[in-house]
């Protein structure tokens, strides 16, 4: 079955992890290493089945690729899934699986993802050089990058830019709340809504924010929607149900298929693809460890650029947004790296 699940996505390289005592099982796909090193998260999550799993973090891996090559970042997709379940000894399990990354001697960089704590990066840290631990930039290089996404939606739609716009954010965790107070500084207008009612209204009021329920935040009258938390939340009910102009998120695979990505194009609603929207992170931490960046903001604010290209050209050739990207990033990694000429200004991306 894990074969077959691999095949169907066109995973080539994935490693199991199983270890008794601890409970660890972990799933680690690498989908290109074309342009450098793997790039990717860890989720822990609790998983009907391996196949479950293995698929999860094939499509995850796929999407950093493309987030990789779209940011011109020397790297490539990767994404680890760990099994969450009543036997996992969660101290353990990433003292074992720092161990095992470390094992692989720089071939797979990783930092957190949803589901995994904290505690569980540090845990990892103690063993592996190849952890990320810095939560906090990794979320405001997030939101910086959000917003420059964000203004790109603006001047495709004729807006002077962010501030004055009406924004529902859907998750207020980490990477939720950093953008909201990146957002409500700019003077965006925010809707917040989180499963947890508390962290919802704890950015309410730091940002000034409105909550709403997470049952309506999708449908909520703004302009921008920016889900933050899980992925696949906009199917094609609800982009064909949306008020907002403009979806523009950081959650990882936002679109649950291409079908939701037809009904936006067919409606006119602009969207930003997560591959560009939430590439701050892996800017911030490969720019970082592998390019040797002593700043990578030009990078992250360059993410503003590569949006509104991508945005531009979906509207000429009628295709969705997530169709370019795809192309642009393909072309990317068969050149060695992103060289585009978006408009007026030159951008020249290239790790190489």
């Amino acid at each position: 079955m894990v074969w077959e699940t691999l095949e169907s996505e066109g995973a080539e390289r994935c490693l199991l992890w199983s270890e008794r005592s601890s409970g660890l099982r972990a799933v680690l796909v690498i989908d290109d290493l074309t342009l450098g090193p793997a790039a990717g998260g860890i989720r822990t999550r609790a998983y009907p089945s391996v196949e479950d799993a293995v698929r999860d973090a094939a499509r995850l891996a796929r999407a950093m690729t493309i987030k990789c090559a779209l940011a011109g970042l020397a790297a490539g997709g990767g994404k680890a899934v760990v099994l969450d379940h009543p036997g996992l000894d969660r101290r353990a399990a990433f003292d074992l699986l720092g161990r095992r990354i470390e094992e692989l001697g720089g071939l797979f960089r990783t930092a957190g993802d949803l589901g995994t704590r904290a505690a569980d990066l540090e845990t990892m840290a103690r063993h592996t050089r190849y952890v990320h631990t810095d939560e906090t930039g990794l979320c405001e290089a997030v939101a910086r990058g959000l917003l420059r996404c964000v203004e790109a939606c603006a001047r495709v739609h004729g807006a002077a830019g962010a501030a004055g716009l009406r924004i529902a954010i859907q998750g207020t965790g980490a990477i939720g709340a950093a953008a909201a107070r990146v957002l409500a500084a700019a003077g965006v207008r925010l809707v917040v809504a989180d499963v947890d009612a508390d962290l919802a209204r704890a950015v309410a009021e730091e940002t000034g924010a409105d909550v709403v329920s997470p049952e309506h935040v999708l449908s909520a009258d703004v302009d921008i929607v920016a889900p933050c938390a899980v992925g696949g939340v906009v199917d094609e009910a609800v982009a064909r149900s949306l008020r907002a102009w403009a979806v523009c998120g950081a959650a990882n695979n936002v679109l649950s298929d291409a079908r939701a990505a037809e009904a936006l194009r067919r409606r006119g609603v602009l969207h930003v693809p997560d591959v560009i929207a939430s590439a701050g992170a892996v800017i911030h931490g490969i720019g970082r460890s592998v390019m040797g960046l002593a700043d990578p903001e030009p990078l992250i604010d360059a993410l503003g650029t590569t949006a509104l290209g991508v945005l531009e050209r979906a509207r000429a050739e009628r295709s969705t947004e997530s169709e370019v990207a795809n192309r642009m990033a393909r072309k990317a990694i068969e050149t060695g790296g992103l060289r585009t000429c978006i408009g007026d200004t030159p951008q020249c991306n290239s790790p190489r």
